[in-house]
């Protein structure tokens, strides 16, 4: 069971660029990248309500909801800005340059938010390592983007 937590990210990697890359010819074919996002999210809205139908959790009641601080609500606009960035980046840059400058900054978010155990991370000071092993990642942007 130990190794599905592994397996998990390297199955989400293969599905967030094969994400971009359909919603990226999506938009070609609508011509249009904000309903290409839309329709990329309501198919998705549609999947996951049937999901909690099929898990038979059920939904949290309107004054559960409202009692939820606001910034827990930030994820559905990340999600559509991520969407809709992707989709207006990929076809300029390329799948492999727009991930890896999505992991470099993935990787210099999350060493900030550990280090100042922000959103709930566990508190993990930024270290030399941490820094030379983001440092890497970094130039390796440089170097593929090199021409």
């Amino acid at each position: 069971m130990k190794y599905l937590f592994y397996l998990l990210p390297i199955l989400c990697g293969v599905a967030i660029t094969t994400q971009a890359s359909v919603n990226s010819q999506l938009r070609i074919s609508i011509q249009n990248p904000f309903a290409a996002a839309f329709i990329s999210f309501a198919v998705g809205t549609v999947v996951l309500f049937l999901a909690v139908l099929i898990a038979r959790q059920g939904f949290p009641s309107f004054s559960e909801l409202r009692a939820l601080p606001l910034h827990q609500f930030l994820g559905g606009v990340l999600g559509a800005f991520f969407v809709s960035a992707i989709i207006y980046a990929l076809p300029q840059i390329g799948s492999a340059n727009l991930f890896i400058l999505i992991i470099a900054g993935q990787l210099i978010t999350s060493l900030l938010y550990d280090h100042f155990g922000v959103m709930g991370a566990v508190q993990q000071s930024i270290n030399g390592q941490k820094i030379v092993g983001v440092l890497l990642v970094i130039a390796g942007v440089y170097i593929a983007n090199k021409k």
